[in-house]
């Protein structure tokens, strides 16, 4: 499965330090293992997947897409990274 970001993704990872990215590499690497190991939300981010892991200590959510379909996905979008990536994804407007 391929990976790609969006720029506000990669805004975000950019500024973690380096073992923080190790972290989200980690976490990353579950979701392509198990494209389907996030929670899908409902209503206006409906499709949007969002895996939560610890990031220093704290419960980080990872906000990603599969694509073109959530079913035989080939690729996966990272959408936002953050304790509160539900707000970025609606704000940006990424989808």
């Amino acid at each position: 499965m391929q990976v790609s970001a969006s720029p506000s993704f990669n805004r975000v990872a950019k500024k973690l330090h380096a073992r923080d990215k190790k972290t989200l590499d980690e976490a990353i690497k579950a979701i392509l293992q198990n494209p389907h190991l996030g929670e899908e939300k409902k209503g206006d981010l409906a499709g949007v997947f969002v895996f939560k892991f610890k990031l220093n200590g704290q419960e980080t959510l990872l906000a990603y897409e599969l694509q073109p379909h959530k079913t035989a996905p080939i690729e996966a979008m990272l959408l936002a990274v953050g304790p509160h990536e539900i707000e970025a994804v609606k704000a940006s407007g990424t989808r």
